[in-house]
């Protein structure tokens, strides 16, 4: 069977790791790349650069990767709906709830594969923490909590620490948990100067219920990327900037000091962390978009839930300018 043909349109800072991966991916020849502003980070190689979608779309490709800002998301993915390319888009899905409707809706009646770089969803200890949740170790979950924090980065313009950054959040809590988000209230704060919030904080319930909470920001000066998953038998808590995972087990031995005991609620037991494979999680999201198109049967983040994610970041937007929780269900 010959390899797939694919393109990507984007050389930015994303794109040229996008650009990398695929040119090691088996079954695949990165075979045309486009950026209307040139090849900033020189990834194109031997290729020749392309001015937009329609020069990529001519080349002749079996897919596409998406890694343009986020403005151009709808535009760039309709055009490859219409002439049957599938295409992974970067997270989020489209600048607007409409503009990511309008996708989902384009690639479903084509009927082709069309999904989201939601790439958290890939990281090694959120895919073991998924898979010791639904095995149950945990027991009932009860809260998920996530902190997302660090610099600003300068390649960001189009968008606020909302939508490109909590959007992760957003994702990798309503799929670690299995359940989707019933509402959420939020806050926003403007710091540096842009017109786009730079820090929010925001309390949500899933069906469950579970309870949420998101600290992110962009004006951290250390990076932190951690989740915590609380529920009866303990804590999980999830670094993904190292793929580490650690469980913290509630103790089954008494606490005989009863001021401490009363305060505690549960008492403090073994605390493990696991020895869990560690794949590049971009690899493993190409991969997975690859045998997608192959009719595999693959964990890919669809573009229905890269939607539903955009509209509950709109709606912690609607929150944080009005003052009040917004209901989605």
């Amino acid at each position: 069977m010959a390899n797939l043909r694919a393109g990507l349109i984007g050389l930015g800072m994303m794109g040229r790791h996008h650009a990398r991966v695929l040119r090691q991916l088996d079954g695949v020849d990165l075979v045309a790349v486009a950026d209307p502003a040139g090849d900033p980070h020189h990834v194109a190689g031997p290729l020749e650069v392309l001015p937009d979608v329609h020069a990529l779309i001519a080349a002749g490709i079996d897919y596409a990767m998406v890694a343009a800002p986020t403005r151009f998301h709808t535009e760039t993915g309709l055009a490859l709906a219409e002439a049957g390319v599938h295409t992974l888009i970067e997270k989020p899905l489209a600048s607007d709830t409409a503009g990511a409707q309008r996708l989902a809706d384009a690639f479903e009646a084509a009927g082709l594969v069309g999904a989201v770089g939601h790439i958290e969803r890939y990281n090694p200890a959120l895919q073991s923490l998924r898979a010791r949740l639904e095995a149950g170790e945990l027991g009932e979950v009860y809260q998920i909590a996530t902190r997302r924090q660090g610099p600003f980065p300068s390649r960001i313009a189009d968008v606020g620490v909302v939508k490109d950054l909590a959007t992760h959040d957003i994702d990798l809590t309503a799929w670690v948990a299995q359940r989707e988000f019933t509402s959420v209230a939020a806050r926003t704060a403007y710091k540096s100067g842009r017109e786009h919030e730079d820090l929010v904080a925001v309390t949500g319930s899933l069906t469950g219920p579970v309870v949420t909470n998101h600290l992110v920001n962009w004006l951290s000066p250390m990076k932190e990327r951690v989740t915590v998953v609380t529920g009866e038998k303990g804590a999980f808590v999830a670094d993904t900037l190292l793929a580490d995972l650690t469980f913290h087990a509630n103790g089954e031995i008494a606490t005989r000091w009863d001021d401490v005991a009363q305060f505690r609620g549960v008492s403090e037991g073994d605390m493990i962390r696991f020895a869990i494979d560690k794949p590049e999680p971009l690899r493993t999201e190409h991969e997975n978009f690859r045998d997608a198109i192959l009719g595999q049967d693959t964990d890919i983040v669809t573009m229905a839930q890269g939607l539903n994610t955009v509209r509950v970041a709109e709606a912690v937007l609607e929150s944080a300018a009005t003052g009040r929780t917004v209901e989605l269900r």
